[in-house]
């Protein structure tokens, strides 16, 4: 059996994410200009990979984030299941420790093991994870595709790559991310390896004004 080559991204950087705002699947925000050149040099990066399809969220600064790779008609899929997690009441608020002392104390839980746990008016990391299951299947279930690009959102990939690579879902703060970071990832079949870990080399070359943005999701 072929090697599929899985590129996992998250979206460039947005106003919320300089701001501390959470953004979450209810905030469809788009790329400020630091996150389209992140998006750019990305792109000047690997567009040399022979991508077979791209797989994005639905909401929009996932898409732009691969924008160049879909104007080289590249074909292209969105999954609302690759959707950020939903955070409720906290999507489009400020989030400090001093401010929200909630959001943290959910976090926490999660990385205590009850990651069936809703935040207030929205998503668990469960419901996240079950919602992506399907996609995944989808992608695994296409050999044809050999080599593709996931473009998604902090949270929600972090949830992933613990699915992809067996880890429970407490363990998802582990896998650190940054605006326009790179996963890279080979699935032989039965298991995914990692060949490169929230890589964001593409953002650093000589005089590049532009650092890869931390931020809200």
């Amino acid at each position: 059996m072929s090697i599929k080559k899985v590129y996992l991204i998250r979206h460039g950087q947005t106003d919320f994410n300089i701001q501390g705002i959470v953004q979450g699947s209810g905030v469809d925000s788009h790329l400020n200009d630091v996150g389209r050149q992140q998006a750019a040099m990305f792109f000047e990066q690997y567009k040399h990979i022979p991508f077979d399809k791209v797989y994005t969220s639905a909401l929009q600064r996932s898409i732009e984030s691969v924008q160049g790779f879909l104007d080289l008609g590249i074909p292209h899929e969105t999954h609302e299941g690759l959707n950020e997690i939903n955070w409720g009441t906290r999507e489009g608020t400020r989030i400090t420790p001093e401010e929200d002392a909630y959001y943290h104390n959910i976090l926490q839980t999660w990385c205590d093991g009850e990651t069936g746990v809703c935040i207030e008016g929205g998503e668990s990391p469960e419901l996240v994870a079950a919602r992506q299951q399907p996609v995944m299947e989808t992608i695994l279930g296409r050999p044809h595709e050999e080599t593709i690009l996931i473009c998604m959102h902090g949270r929600a990939m972090r949830i992933l790559l613990c699915q992809l690579l067996n880890y429970p879902l407490r363990c998802m703060d582990q896998f650190e991310h940054q605006n326009l970071c790179l996963y890279r990832l080979e699935h032989t079949g039965t298991m995914f390896n990692v060949k490169q870990y929230c890589d964001t080399s593409h953002l650093h070359v000589q005089n590049n004004p532009y650092e890869a943005g931390q931020g809200a999701h």
